[in-house]
C-alpha cells in the first residue's frame, strides 16, 4: 500500500484524512495547525514538520487549501512539494482552485517527472466526516487506477471526468448552479411571504414542477426552513467560488450575467457582515423585513459544496 501524505487539516481535509487512517493507510500530515495533527495522530497518523517532509515521505501527496495562492504555494514554493519532491509522485489537488492554477501545477510537476490528479470535492463536511464525499476527478487513466482506493476510503461517489484540469472545470459548473439556486431560492420564498403565502402549500406546488431544485427540495427543508441557519458554507466562500467562475467564464469568453448579478448579491451580504458570520449566511435584502415577520430567514443553506 502507498504512503500517502495529507496537506491541509481544515474542516474538510480533516475528516477526510481520518478515514484514510480508519481505512488502514499509512499517512502523514501536515497543517498550519497543530490541532488537527495531534487528533490524527491519535488515530495513528505521522506529523511531518511541514510541507517538504510530507512531500519527501509520501508517494501520494493530496492538498487540500483555501484557494489558488495557497495551493501554488504549497506545490510551487522553494520549500513545497516540487523542490522536496521526487519523480513518480502524484499530487492529487482537491481544493476549489482556477483552473489556471490546476494547469500551472500540472505542467510544473510534469517537468519534474510528476503527475497531478485534480479532485475537488462535492458534498459537505459532514459527509466527508463519514467518508461519503463525491469527487469530480481529472486525470490519466493510468493515475485515476493509482489514486482510486484512496477516493474510495474518503467518498462514496468518484466521477472520473477526464484528463487533469477537467475534474476542477466540473467543480465550477457544479458550484455555480447550487451557488446561484441559493441566491434564487431566498429571492422566490421572500416574495411568497410578502404575498402571504402558506410556504408548506407554496414549496409543495414547487416541489411538483420542474420550478424545483435540489437546493430547494434537499437542503432548504433540512437546514433553513427548520430555524438552522449555521451555514454549512460560508458567503465569503461562496462569493470567492463565483469569483473564480466569472473569471474563469471570462477567459473562455462565456458571458454569465446571472453569475455576475448573484456575487454582487453576496458582495451585500458580506458588507453587511455576514462574509464569515457563522450562525446566519444570507439573507434576501429586498425582503429581510417580510421575511423575519414571518420566521423565514434565508440562507445559503449547505448547498455550494454540495453535488
Amino acid at each position: 500500500m502507498e504512503k500517502v501524505g495529507f496537506i491541509g487539516l481544515g474542516r474538510m481535509g480533516r475528516g477526510m484524512a481520518s478515514n484514510l487512517c480508519r481505512k488502514g493507510f499509512e499517512l502523514v500530515v501536515y497543517d498550519i495547525n497543530p490541532e488537527p495533527m495531534l487528533a490524527l495522530e491519535t488515530l495513528g497518523a505521522r506529523r511531518a514538520n511541514g510541507v517538504a517532509g510530507v512531500a519527501q515521505a509520501a508517494d501520494v501527496i493530496i492538498t487540500m487549501l483555501p484557494a489558488s495562492p495557497e495551493v501554488e504555494h504549497t506545490v510551487l514554493g522553494p520549500d513545497g512539494i516540487l523542490a522536496n519532491g521526487r519523480p513518480a509522485q502524484v499530487v492529487v489537488d482537491m481544493s476549489t482552485v482556477e483552473p489556471k492554477t490546476t494547469d500551472l501545477i500540472a505542467s510544473a510537476a510534469a517537468e519534474r517527472g510528476l503527475t497531478v490528479v485534480d479532485a475537488p470535492v462535492g458534498r459537505l463536511a459532514a459527509h466527508a466526516d463519514r467518508g461519503e464525499s463525491l469527487f469530480m476527478v481529472g486525470a490519466s487513466d493510468e493515475d485515476f487506477r493509482r489514486v482510486l482506493p484512496m477516493l474510495q476510503a474518503m467518498g462514496t461517489t468518484i466521477h472520473h471526468c477526464g484528463p487533469v484540469g477537467t475534474g476542477i472545470r466540473t467543480k465550477l459548473v457544479n458550484n455555480y448552479l447550487a451557488i446561484i439556486s441559493c441566491q434564487l431560492n431566498a429571492e422566490a420564498l421572500a416574495l411568497s411571504q410578502r404575498f402571504g403565502l402558506d410556504l408548506t402549500k407554496t414549496l409543495e406546488v414547487c416541489y411538483g414542477t420542474t420550478a424545483t431544485n435540489g437546493q430547494l427540495k434537499i437542503n432548504w427543508p433540512n437546514k433553513v426552513l427548520r430555524g438552522d441557519t449555521e451555514p454549512g458554507f460560508t458567503i465569503d466562500l461562496a462569493h470567492k467560488d463565483l469569483s473564480i467562475i466569472i473569471a474563469a467564464a471570462n477567459t473562455e469568453r462565456v458571458p454569465l450575467s446571472v453569475a455576475a448579478a448573484a456575487r454582487e448579491m453576496f458582495s451585500l451580504a458580506r458588507a453587511a457582515g455576514y462574509g464569515a458570520d457563522r450562525r446566519l449566511a444570507m439573507r434576501g435584502d429586498r425582503d429581510r423585513q417580510a421575511a423575519r415577520a414571518r420566521g423565514l430567514e434565508t440562507s445559503v443553506s449547505n448547498g455550494p459544496a454540495e453535488a
